[in-house]
């Protein structure tokens, strides 16, 4: 993975003293460790998002689940699958913090057996979606069925596909700590970070939940929905066998 700027990480700055990680200015007190702690953090969260915000608009498969989801089962589901995302994006920021998603880069068997439990979760979801678009030409008149408008079905569909997604914690691993300035809890400053890639992607999903609702009655045609959840379960297979072909 790509080294990204060490701009945000915090310095010493010229004409401290001290211990390298207090940031204490000669002269000027706490209150000066404070101002340098601030700008700090504002600059590591500013990198950040930077960062995330062409990640969340690059079309992978979370996008291609909120638009299914959208289309096929409605709002609530959709945003269900969001809520689902984003929580495990905020376990992964956590795991970060605590050190504890670093076994992933530490210890291939870990990373493993992540990646296959990822990969058969995903083909199956793909796998499932093809059969789905088989059996509704027994009734092109009904709606969704229920184990795709459930909303606890839904969630975990959004929380599993990137909570088993080993590449997604890696790029935590790799990323997160180069935005932890010294004197910051790792904690409170993985749950920033964490907090703020969650925000656009509420913003980005909600762009496309609204997009979706205008196309949504032409969408929504039994032809098209059976043509929408082949494509989609193709492309989630997809992304399954090309996480099973990746190396670490």
């Amino acid at each position: 993975m790509a080294r990204f700027p060490h701009a945000a990480i915090s310095r010493t700055p010229p004409g401290t003293h001290g211990h390298p990680g207090l940031l204490r200015p000669r002269g000027r007190g706490a209150g000066a460790w404070v101002t340098v702690a601030v700008v700090d953090v504002y600059g590591a969260i500013a990198s950040f998002a930077a960062i995330v915000a062409l990640l969340t608009l690059t079309p992978g498969l979370d996008t291609a689940l909120i638009l299914r989801t959208s289309l096929l089962a409605g709002r609530r589901s959709a945003w269900a699958v969001v809520l689902g995302i984003q929580a495990s994006i905020l376990l992964w920021g956590l795991l970060t913090a605590a050190g504890l998603s670093a076994l992933l880069t530490a210890s291939q068997t870990a990373y493993e057996v992540v990646r296959w439990a990822g990969v058969a979760y995903l083909v199956w979801m793909g796998g499932r979606m093809l059969w789905q678009s088989r059996t509704s030409r027994a009734d092109d008149d009904a709606s969704p069925g229920p184990p795709d408008a459930g909303w606890g079905r839904a969630f975990r569909r959004g929380l599993l596909s990137n909570l088993l997604n080993p590449k997604v914690g890696a790029f935590y691993v790799a990323v997160l700590p180069q935005f932890m300035p010294q004197g910051v809890p790792h904690a409170v400053m993985g749950v920033l970070l964490a907090g703020v890639h969650v925000c656009e992607v509420l913003v980005w999903s909600a762009v496309l939940i609204g997009f979706t609702g205008i196309l949504r009655g032409w969408l929504r045609r039994p032809s098209v929905k059976r043509g929408l959840d082949r494509l989609t379960g193709l492309v989630v297979i997809g992304f399954g066998l090309r996480l099973a072909t990746q190396q670490s």
